[in-house]
């Protein structure tokens, strides 16, 4: 940090900062990944995940562990979601992560359009236990798809004077990125879910055939997305290969893994190969060089 910057300046940065450690201390898988973004993307990305699991915590344990009921938890991250969009309005927030994520909104172009889809998949955790195929399918369009979309809005606007609207394709292969994401954490974390939180985002995937058929819809939407990544620019895509290509590893090991094993990783050697492999530039795996 400049030992020169003062006022809204040092605050900004110092909510940058703050972003930068909610993520390095929740995911260092993500954090990883980040180190591959360019200087002009990189605190903008931080800033969406940072918000994104703060908002997750709310409604996936923490909250609830330090003594709120249910109706405080809901009240909570109501009160989150209007802050965000005062902050984004204003320029200014006393929460550090709130303040950074509108710094981006503002920035990159991320409205209410992708920020009112997100609280509401957020604030389902709250009351929807197990979901079926249409309501898992409007699930992970708010909490996953949008983020990717958010994370677009920042590769192609972060630094321009004003937000440009991404190409239809560039918007499909976030989205899908994004699901494949959400889906393959969901398989990952089925036990957990079921017994901690007492949640099926899955419809019963412990069972075999409806595990393959995720798994199925996972690798396509992989596939989909890795065909985008050459489209987006130049100072973005290491990184989005890294995180599609470790997600695909944990893809490919699922399906060695049958339902009920030991939360599936990729161990820390493999993920370092495939960060050298993005940083050299080459293409996602399952993409056509």
């Amino acid at each position: 940090m400049s030992a020169t910057a003062t006022g809204l300046d040092l605050y900004t940065r110092t909510a940058d900062d703050a972003a930068a450690a909610v993520i390095n201390r929740y995911s260092t898988s993500f954090a990883l990944a980040c180190r591959l973004l360019g200087p002009r993307p990189r605190p903008h990305v931080r800033n969406i995940y940072a918000l994104v699991r703060v908002a997750d915590e709310i409604v996936d344990g923490p909250a609830h562990d330090a003594g709120l009921s249910p109706a405080q938890e809901r009240a909570t991250l109501d009160a989150l979601e209007d802050e965000v969009r005062d902050a984004i309005a204003s320029g200014f927030s006393a929460n550090l992560v709130v303040h950074a994520f509108a710094r981006t909104a503002r920035e990159c172009g991320i409205g209410d359009e992708l920020i009112a889809p997100f609280f509401a998949s957020m604030r389902t955790d709250l009351d929807t236990a197990a979901h079926d195929d249409a309501s898992h399918d409007a699930y992970v369009y708010g909490s996953a798809e949008v983020v990717g979309l958010m994370c677009l809005q920042v590769f192609l606007n972060a630094g321009m004077s004003e937000p440009a609207r991404p190409a239809a394709d560039l918007v499909d292969g976030a989205r899908r990125l994004g699901a494949a994401f959400q889906d393959v954490n969901f398989l990952r974390d089925l036990d957990d879910d079921a017994t901690r939180l007492g949640r099926d985002y899955l419809d019963g995937a412990a069972d075999d055939e409806r595990r393959t058929a995720v798994l199925d819809r996972i690798d396509a939407d992989l596939a989909a997305a890795a065909a985008t990544v050459p489209f987006l620019p130049p100072d973005c895509r290491r990184a989005v290969t890294a995180a599609h290509d470790l997600f695909a590893e944990l893809s490919r090991r699922l399906r060695r893994t049958p339902a009920g094993a030991p939360r599936v990783r990729v161990p820390d050697a493999v993920k370092a190969t495939l960060a050298v492999r993005a940083f050299l530039g080459r293409p996602p795996k399952g993409a056509h060089a």
